[in-house]
């Protein structure tokens, strides 16, 4: 389960994060709507929690952004309770609403149910787009500034599990479970090699790539 938090105060978000992961959950956070919109172009996300009142973009015009690409359950997070406020909420697509204040232990019971209520977390997307880098997970084919990028089929296996799983410390031990199978016989060197083969090939879009150092590498965009 991953979870946007979409609020302009950080004390709600550090509550909300607080409880989602201790319930096994990863959190990503923005603080307006724009930052909102931008992170569910270039993230996969099973519900997103958006505040209604925030600067440059409210939470109501982020929704129907969003609403334009994406299907992701919303659950509205808002101090008015009015009865309008909740019906337009409903009208551009979100799926629940909750009134501050609230008890985390409702909001993670919420978030529960529209997963439930959406066929479980969702499936990651068919192609992602990182500014001038497309990837088409079920075609194959990745594309660097619209011409094709000639990968093996390693470097496909390595790139489309990094997408996936964006934003997460992979450990090259991981990588090697996960990308090369738990029966390969391999070394650390292994994932480096490839690692580097992959970030000349994506060109100025190695940047994505991030290394930590005594670790693994991070997709990060």
């Amino acid at each position: 389960m991953k979870v946007l938090i979409v609020d302009d105060e950080e004390m709600i978000r550090d509550v909300l994060r607080e409880y989602i992961e201790f319930e096994g959950g990863e959190t990503d956070e923005a603080q307006d709507g724009m930052e909102a919109v931008k992170k569910c172009r270039e993230n996969r996300y099973d519900v997103i929690l958006m505040d209604i009142m925030m600067p440059k973009l409210d939470g109501f015009s982020a929704v129907k952004e969003i609403r334009k690409f994406s299907d992701t359950p919303v659950i509205m997070l808002s101090a008015r309770s009015e009865e309008y406020d909740k019906l337009f909420g409903f009208e551009i697509g979100s799926d629940d609403y909750v009134t501050k204040p609230f008890s985390p232990k409702e909001v993670m019971a919420r978030i529960h149910a529209v997963i439930k209520r959406a066929g479980g977390e969702k499936k990651p997307r068919d192609i992602y787009e990182f500014e001038g880098l497309k990837i088409d997970m079920v075609g194959r084919n990745v594309t660097v500034d619209g011409e094709r990028a000639e990968l093996t089929p390693k470097e496909y296996e390595l790139l489309f599990y990094f997408v996936e799983n964006a934003g997460v410390a992979l450990t090259r031990e991981r990588l090697l479970n996960q990308v090369w199978g738990y029966d390969f016989y391999g070394d650390d060197r292994t994932v480096d090699t490839h690692v580097k083969m992959l970030r000349g090939n994506l060109k100025e879009y190695r940047k994505f790539i991030v290394t930590l150092r005594g670790l693994g590498y991070k997709f990060e965009v």
